[in-house]
């Protein structure tokens, strides 16, 4: 691996790297706090429990915390705290942190956030990640973190005039292994959750001869339709995939409508703040096993902080209506299977599921440990810091 402030190139070409600070101007932060204040609340509907949608009261307690407490500028901060970048690859504005270990063997990663997500994912395992000595943990654990935000998606904001060809998963796995090459890594891992766990796979495939591994957030061993995929399998193995397969086909009717008319969706996401924030709130909570018939309010996987954080960026940046690319395209979906580099799963489901996905991916991890929601590094980022280490302590040994 080539010491990368000797590659890249600063300025004077497409494939410049720009420094990137974010500081969102005052006027916006107000016309937010503006449209908030001037919401048209509705009526909460009959039997409002949690499978109508997000209770009125909910999100007016959560909505008062957002105008009176919550203080993005404090975020601002703790983002600008990690260093980043901006390139152009493909025409497309790629926004990207780039945080080096100060260990000197240190392991490239390249972490590719969620659906609805955004960087805001990866706040609390970035400094784990990258200087474990700070941490208390052992040094030689150590990775030079590649964190970019999905075209779309925060400050990759798509071009104007956007490039006509769509974003793709592949697409974007041929972004990635360019902002590597461009970062002077010529061999590195790769981590991913949600929509970065079908971006990573697909990289391992365009770029084997530099990766030495992916790891996943689960999403792997969950049945594609074909019937050989659970032959010999027990009634309460079967139990648990069709558990499992139901928990991932959108209960809320979302992904089929994303795939299908997101311009009329993105009217609301990018005009009412309030509109995004419910329409977040529920993708999370739906993630994470929600909604009940209970109208019990559940204990939060997730910081709320952290939530805003995430709502807040997709606002500021307009971007929550171009983050649905990924379903209009045909990109959400299942990992791809790949056996061209060693495969990790974390909070992947019980051993039914390694079965079926060890049949068309070399796995040489697996684990199923709990997080309390599907946004992992955000829910349990110690879990998920043990589980990273854990895989590619396994293939440097090898």
């Amino acid at each position: 691996m080539s010491d990368y402030k000797d590659d890249i190139k600063y300025q004077g070409s497409e494939a410049s790297v720009r420094p990137f600070r974010i500081h969102i101007p005052q006027k916006d932060i107000d016309d937010l706090q503006t449209r908030i204040a001037h919401t048209r609340w509705p009526s909460q509907l009959p039997g409002g429990a949690w499978n109508r949608g997000i209770p009125v009261a909910y999100l007016k307690e959560l909505v008062d915390y957002w105008q009176k407490e919550y203080d993005w500028r404090e975020y601002e901060q703790k983002l600008n705290a990690f260093p980043q970048f901006m390139t152009d690859i493909e025409g497309q504005p790629i926004h990207f942190l780039h945080v080096c270990s100060p260990e000197p063997n240190a392991l490239p990663l390249i972490m590719t956030h969620s659906w609805p997500n955004s960087i805001v994912e990866f706040m609390n395992i970035i400094g784990p990640l990258s200087n474990p000595r700070a941490f208390g943990a052992d040094p030689s654990m150590a990775f030079h973190i590649v964190a970019p935000s999905l075209p779309g998606f925060g400050f990759s904001a798509f071009s104007e005039p956007a490039d006509g060809t769509p974003w793709s998963i592949k697409r974007v796995a041929r972004a990635w292994a360019e902002l590597m090459r461009r970062l002077g890594y010529d061999s590195y891992g790769a981590h991913g959750n949600d929509a970065g766990a079908l971006v990573s796979p697909e990289l391992a495939i365009l770029d084997a001869e530099h990766m030495i591994g992916v790891h996943i957030t689960g999403g792997l061993g969950i049945p594609k339709g074909d019937p050989s995929e659970l032959e010999g399998f027990s009634a309460e193995e079967l139990a648990e995939v069709t558990h499992m397969a139901e928990l991932f086909a959108g209960g809320s009717g979302y992904a089929p409508y994303l795939s299908n008319r997101p311009q009329t969706l993105s009217y609301g996401l990018n005009d009412s703040p309030m509109a995004e924030l419910a329409y977040l709130i529920e993708r999370f909570k739906e993630f994470d096993g929600w909604p009940s018939n209970s109208e019990e309010i559940q204990p939060e996987p997730i910081d709320k902080d952290l939530l805003l954080t995430n709502a807040t960026l997709y606002w500021l940046t307009e971007t929550a209506a171009s983050s649905s690319w990924t379903y209009y395209e045909g990109a959400a979906g299942m990992p791809t299977d790949q056996k061209k580099v060693p495969t990790g799963v974390s909070h992947g489901g019980g051993s039914v599921f390694r079965r079926i996905a060890e049949a068309k991916n070399n796995i040489v991890h697996w684990s199923n440990r709990e997080s309390g929601s599907h946004m992992v590094a955000m829910a349990a980022p110690d879990s998920l810091v043990q589980d990273i280490r854990v895989f590619f302590n396994k293939l440097c040994s090898l």
